[in-house]
């Protein structure tokens, strides 16, 4: 069995793949997201990442479907103190903005689509600049001290932001962000290496990427030449046929068969490998997509496998 990881300084463990549920309501209907939710936790996982403003994109949704979806398999599977759930603030159409009404607001909504007394993993799913950080610092540690949050997390945040909410965090000795959930993979490497790395680095924070197979390109299935189809192809198409994607693939076609391992497992296992990385996310949107994605716990890639992929993807 594939072992939990700890959390940044939190007491949360979790298992080294997040599920991405931002595919619930939109690519995987009820029955295939549970039958997902199903087979990654059977196989070990715990750790499902969620925000309130899934799927609000797709037309006559209103947002929060995805954790209505996962509260309701929750609700029938009984199983809430298991898992590790994961939601976000800060972009749902009811709930844009991170003002402090907004965060308490937002939070009482997700945690009734959840159907759950407490949220894991609480982040800010995109800052809000023109909000002061001891506002926002403040109504998240109001929700912790409530106990409708255990922990909180930021994602989509500048470096100077993510450390001047650290510095609020210690000098008023309110909560704290354990967590930082970044843009971050092979082919996507400035969108956190560098400062935001480094902060996070000094800090003592989880890293939990999202994109971490860049939309799908890392699975291997898009290549040169042939035609990119599916929900996200718009996204995808910005790294088909270009030099740096293309050797990207190649090296891990040849890191990949070396392991007799999947495309989507190595791309993954060096995203886990990173420094700071606790668990990177992804998504399934049927179970037969799940194993690639939950063997990154048991694969572990040599130091040439890095080398060479830092230095395809340099």
């Amino acid at each position: 069995m594939t072992s939990l990881r700890p959390l940044g300084s939190s007491d949360l463990e979790v298992f080294p793949l997040s599920l991405g549920g931002n595919v619930f309501g939109w690519t995987a209907d009820r029955a295939a997201s549970f039958a997902v939710l199903d087979a990654y936790t059977a196989a070990g996982g715990n750790f499902i990442d969620t925000a309130d403003a899934y799927t609000a994109w797709i037309d006559g949704n209103k947002g929060g479907e995805s954790e209505t979806l996962i509260g309701e398999w929750l609700a029938e599977r009984g199983n809430r103190s298991d898992v590790v759930v994961a939601t976000k603030v800060g972009a749902h159409p009811d709930y844009k903005g991170l003002s402090a009404a907004t965060i308490k607001g937002a939070a009482d909504a997700s945690l009734q689509r959840l159907g759950t007394d407490y949220i894991d993993l609480y982040y800010t799913h995109f800052d809000d600049t023109s909000v002061p950080v001891e506002e926002i610092i403040g109504a998240l540690d109001e929700l912790v001290r409530a106990g409708k949050v255990r922990a909180i997390a930021a994602s989509n945040i500048s470096p100077e932001r993510l450390q001047e909410s650290l510095d609020v965090s210690d000098r008023e000795g309110l909560a704290r962000y354990v967590a930082l959930q970044p843009h971050y993979n092979l082919v996507s490497r400035d969108t956190y290496e560098g400062p935001l790395q480094e902060v996070a680095s000094r800090s003592g924070l989880a890293a939990v990427p999202y994109f971490g197979l860049a939309a799908g390109y890392l699975t291997g299935k898009y290549r040169a030449g042939a035609p990119v189809e599916g929900a996200r192809s718009s996204r995808v198409e910005a790294y088909v046929g270009t030099e740096r994607g293309d050797r990207v693939l190649a090296a891990l076609d040849e890191i990949a068969q070396a392991h007799g391992a999947q495309v989507p497992t190595v791309a993954l296992a060096w995203l886990a490998a990173q420094p700071t990385v606790a668990a990177p996310i992804a998504s399934a949107r049927t179970v037969e997509q799940l194993p690639a994605l939950l063997a990154v716990g048991e694969l572990e890639l040599t130091e040439a496998d890095l080398a060479a992929l830092n230095a395809a993807s340099a």
